[in-house]
């Protein structure tokens, strides 16, 4: 079994409302450029080779289960988390709606055609709008190539940063003076980047 794949494994016994973690991820790019097909790749392990042009907006939805690795190597906590895939459509006419769920997402899979420059191109500009940076796979949902390893490492990060915001040690809520962080906190308005 890959590496990435040791801490986490697909689960089709959890039911509705059964997960610990709601994790919103955003499938942008160019129209045409395989969204839907990598989307319907990694959720029901199906390859569609019609082009069906998504209108709007749409989502896939999958549970999966989650494993921490604890700073010592050894196996960490486990996680029911259900995964909400959407999909954008890649058209310039639908963009203002697309970018309306910027907000909610928690991770985007920026994706390219290998065949298209000018799809390689406009990720640029999907990038600027999204304002992260994501590692890099070449993907193919053809033969599934790499299709969960990109999903895997994106949820990966995702709960990593989740993590160091909710293990925050109790220690790290007083001052050494003794009075609470957490009215400080407020007060500069910090707030988690989850």
């Amino acid at each position: 079994m890959p590496d990435y794949l040791q801490r986490f494994s697909s689960s089709s016994t959890m039911t509705d409302g059964d997960y610990d973690y709601l994790i919103k991820l955003l499938a942008l790019g160019d129209s045409g450029v395989g969204k839907t097909t990598f989307l319907y790749r990694y959720t029901d392990n199906k390859f569609n080779p019609k082009f069906i042009t998504t209108v709007g907006i749409d989502f896939r939805e999958k549970r999966v289960v989650y494993t921490t690795n604890s700073p010592n190597g050894t196996t960490g906590k486990t996680f029911k988390v259900h995964l909400q895939l959407w999909d954008t459509a890649g058209q310039e006419r639908f963009r203002s709606l697309t970018t309306a769920f910027f907000r909610d997402a928690m991770g985007f899979l920026l994706m390219f055609d290998l065949t298209s420059q000018q799809s390689f191109l406009n990720v640029r500009n999907w990038m600027s709008e999204s304002l992260q940076t994501i590692p890099y796979f070449e993907t193919s949902a053809a033969t599934g190539a790499e299709v969960d390893k990109a999903v895997v490492t994106l949820l990966d990060l995702v709960m990593k940063r989740m993590e160091q915001c909710v293990d925050k040690p109790a220690a790290d809520a007083h001052n050494t003076d003794g009075t609470s962080k957490l009215d400080a906190a407020a007060a500069n308005e910090k707030k988690c980047a989850c």
